[in-house]
């Protein structure tokens, strides 16, 4: 593949020193192949004050636009994937995540791993995979007072420690359930491993489209985790007689005030995440090896699944 005008973003954990040694042995490999690599701004200052070297990098949106990027290497943990996502968001580049983090659901390869998965990039040896992404929506009346978008989750949480959120959830226009809680998850599959997960949610295959709706300690007899079709709506709203603000949060990143009436409303987003992929591994063999699940004593199939 030729490497002429091809432009690869890198984005990094600059906090940590061993994802600013590996953006530096990207951007020297990818200069050394003939690709130009690519920095926001912000993190080429903060490379260059942790100390990293290097030099004839292009800067993002002064230098090069999003539409013009071939692909992104991201170094970190999921958060940084989550961040690098929204840098790029609505461009067509995939992401391709090198795990500098700890169980690092979206990222592709290791930290072992980084100088090979360099050059597949180079040679453009890989997979591109789409994600279900979420479209979320502030209402207040009939207005729509903000909007935003998720890969992972949307949250809609308390915003005081001392009271509880009262709302009501509705499935495709319809009230479900109201009651009192600390807040309410609307996942994707992706996001299944994340929050929602550590709220009691089902684990969702990456294949499933699909999203769900997971209650953070409610107070009601029916308050289950729910799974619907990725053309239904879901929304929470915030009852007017709570005593307290809520907040609604985008993947732990985007976030915005939510008064007592406020909708948030939640749809499949019409632009998915593209996801760069390396390996076609199960994803069960994913979940075994994040989660060290033990899987001991298993024989295999005996030719008659």
């Amino acid at each position: 593949m030729s490497s002429e005008h091809r432009f690869i973003l890198v984005v990094s954990h600059t906090g940590r020193k061993d994802s600013v040694d590996a953006a530096t042995q990207v951007i020297r490999q990818l200069q050394e192949s003939g690709a130009h690599p690519v920095l926001a701004r912000v993190e080429r200052d903060e490379l260059r004050a942790a100390g990293a070297v290097f030099e004839n990098v292009a800067i993002l949106d002064d230098d090069v636009s999003g539409e013009e990027l071939e692909l992104v290497i991201v170094l970190g943990g999921d958060g940084t994937i989550l961040r690098a996502a929204e840098l790029v968001r609505g461009f067509a580049a995939p992401l391709l995540g090198v795990n500098l983090g700890h169980v690092g659901f979206l990222a592709e390869s290791e930290r072992d791993d980084l100088a090979d998965a360099v050059h597949r990039v180079i040679d453009g040896d890989y997979l591109v995979e789409e994600r279900l992404a979420l479209s979320v929506r502030v209402k207040v009346g009939d207005d729509v007072v903000w909007e935003s978008w998720a890969l992972n989750e949307a949250t809609v949480e308390k915003g005081s420690r001392e009271r509880m959120l009262e709302v009501v959830i509705e499935v495709d226009g319809r009230p479900l359930s109201s009651f009192g809680c600390d807040g309410v998850v609307v996942s994707t599959p992706t996001g299944s491993t994340a929050y929602g997960f550590s709220a009691g949610g089902p684990v969702v295959w990456p294949t499933v489209e699909a999203m769900m709706l997971v209650p953070l300690s409610a107070h009601a007899l029916f308050a289950r985790p729910l799974v619907v079709g990725p053309d239904s709506s879901l929304a929470v709203e915030v009852l007017q007689r709570t005593s307290a603000t809520g907040v609604l949060w985008c993947d732990g990143r985007r976030t915005h005030e939510l008064q007592p009436g406020a909708r948030v409303v939640v749809r499949r987003s019409p632009i998915p995440v593209r996801l760069a992929r390396l390996h076609q591994s199960p994803f069960t063999d994913r979940l075994v090896k994040k989660f060290h699940l033990p899987v001991t004593g298993w024989r295999g199939p005996d030719g008659n699944d």
